[in-house]
């Protein structure tokens, strides 16, 4: 049986991370080139996400240590546009989600960064995960599904499932809305699919900070 294992960096090394990446975002993450494909996130109207920036406001003193490069929303912004497949090929969207927290990280296995995160986040997963809160990874590598299904098995990372979008239509409408530089990237959204916060760069996901802000964030 393959040992889980916890996050490969250190969390001294992505506390200094996350505080750089606040100063300038996406400074850790890989940088990708952007193609055509496309998905859809939107500048949302009042109605539609209704409490959003407050919502943000309120877990912004969650943003520290481990977290504290996510950067809080500071205008409405619906995510629900999102497409992309299960690991069947059955196409998803923020709807099959609907009325949870989603902690949405797009990684790749080409990614040093993304691969080192990944068992984190999978702990994360395991450890707060359920009726309320989610974590989404979704895998962009253009090729077939099995480069990412033997990485998620070597490594032990068995809560998250396997999302992907292999057009890579969601990073780059991410990139496009200024929400994405690289990879990783991780969103935090609210049971509505409104965005709560966006970071650039790798995090210690299964720290004490993490799931405090998850936590948090589910409960607002």
């Amino acid at each position: 049986m393959t040992e889980k294992r916890r996050s490969g960096l250190f969390p001294t090394k992505l506390v200094a991370i996350a505080a750089v990446a606040g100063i300038v975002a996406g400074a850790a993450a890989v940088y990708v080139k952007q193609t055509m494909s496309g998905n859809a996130v939107e500048t949302a109207d009042a109605a539609q996400c209704e409490g959003s920036v407050a919502r943000a406001e309120a877990i912004t003193p969650y943003l520290k240590g481990d977290v504290a490069a996510m950067i809080p929303v500071s205008e409405p912004k619906l995510i629900d546009g999102l497409t992309f497949q299960d690991k069947a090929g059955s196409p998803m969207t923020m709807a099959n989600f609907a009325n949870k927290t989603v902690l949405i990280n797009l990684w790749a296995t080409w990614c040093v960064p993304c691969r080192e995160e990944m068992p984190a986040l999978n702990n994360l997963q395991e450890t707060t995960g359920g009726d309320a809160f989610q974590v989404l990874a979704i895998n962009i590598d253009t090729g077939d599904v099995e480069k990412p299904q033997t990485f998620l098995e070597e490594t032990g990372v068995d809560a998250l499932g396997l999302y992907r979008d292999a057009s890579m239509g969601v990073f780059n409408q991410l990139k496009r809305e200024g929400l994405a530089f690289g990879l990783p990237v991780t969103l935090l959204v609210d049971g509505n699919g409104c965005l709560l916060g966006s970071m650039n760069g790798p995090a210690v996901w299964d720290g004490a900070d993490a799931k405090a802000l998850v936590t948090a964030a589910a409960t607002q």
